[in-house]
């Protein structure tokens, strides 16, 4: 998406922006601060990062848990955030309506990583203990989702849930035959430190498979309010973004550089091979609802909370008026 504004609207939203004090990310002004977790979303992020270090109005913040980004967020201590697609609902729900999706940024990134060569897909996981992170979260409501698209229930899988992905790499590497559920880039990882592991699954392959709709992992939200007194800030972040995410998939060896220097992932190798994996993808206005909305309605159906009990309305997502 290229946001093309004619020169007698830009030059009215300058003049709202300098009367009210708004910030503009490619002038003068305030920092536009964006926080995104250390993973995926971070990854799409870094040659926007990288040109943070030169003349730009950025500033950016990365966490590993998306309970820390979310909490700057409604405190305020955030202008845009880069969260699971859930949790940007959930936001909306307790915000009563003041959060808005601007762009899915990541789409599934979840791998079955064994040793076991029996396993290939969802329904061999039948009588086996699987370990992962992301109990009430994202990697817990693919997985029952999943099940249930196999003929199999919870009660034919143990599922030992973990805090970090690292923990789910220790159990995998001490426990012969272990089944693990990873995001990327720690599956990537994981296989690279131990040449028995495998990644034997893609979970968003698995869902495709299901014909309803789009697995979507990262979306980037903002408070509606200051979507509506910045329009320009948003624009340019949204082109910016656009072209970053382009810049990873494309140039894939030099953003696996800057992937390390920003200490996503421990070493350039590593991020190489683990960014053509992490599904970098930008989505907007229509297509962007179309995916997300189809999404959500799954994990409601699953667990109404998951989603924070009710489905968004339409101002949920940040579709731009034609002029």
């Amino acid at each position: 998406m290229k946001k093309k504004i004619m020169a007698l609207v830009a030059a009215a939203v300058t003049a709202s922006m300098i009367a009210g004090g708004a910030v503009s990310a490619s002038g003068a002004g305030e920092t536009v601060r964006v926080g995104s977790l250390k993973g995926p979303t971070s990854m799409g992020l870094v040659r926007m990062m990288d040109e943070e270090k030169d003349d730009t109005d950025y500033s950016f913040e990365m966490a590993a848990a998306a309970d820390e980004i979310a909490g700057k967020f409604t405190s305020g201590d955030l202008d845009i955030a880069l969260v699971p697609a859930n949790m940007a609902s959930i936001l909306y729900n307790k915000t009563k309506g003041n959060v808005q999706v601007i762009d899915i940024n990541t789409l599934g990134v979840l791998y079955v990583v064994t040793s076991d060569d029996s396993i290939t897909g969802i329904a061999d996981l039948k009588g086996k203990t699987i370990y992962s992170t992301g109990k009430g979260q994202t990697p817990e409501y693919v997985l029952n989702y999943l099940l249930d698209a196999n003929g199999l229930s919870q009660d034919d899988v143990t599922v030992e849930y973990k805090s970090e992905p690292t923990e789910v790499v220790s159990a995998l590497t001490q426990t012969e035959g272990a089944v693990g559920i990873l995001p990327q880039p720690f599956a990537t990882a994981a296989c690279k430190q131990n040449e028995n592991l495998k990644e034997v699954c893609d979970l968003t392959q698995e869902w495709d498979k299901t014909g309803k709709g789009t697995l979507v992992t990262g979306v980037t939200i903002a408070k509606k309010d200051y979507i509506q007194a910045n329009p320009g800030v948003i624009d340019d972040f949204l082109d910016e973004h656009e072209d970053s995410i382009e810049f990873a998939n494309e140039s894939t060896s030099e953003a696996a550089e800057l992937v390390a220097a920003a200490g996503i992932v421990e070493k350039a190798p590593v991020a190489e091979a683990a960014i053509p994996k992490c599904n970098l993808k930008y989505l907007d206005e229509e297509e962007m609802k179309t995916a997300l909305s189809g999404y959500l309605e799954v994990l409601m159906d699953q667990n109404p909370e998951s989603v924070g009990g009710t489905l968004p309305g339409d101002d949920f997502y940040y579709i731009e008026e034609e002029d």
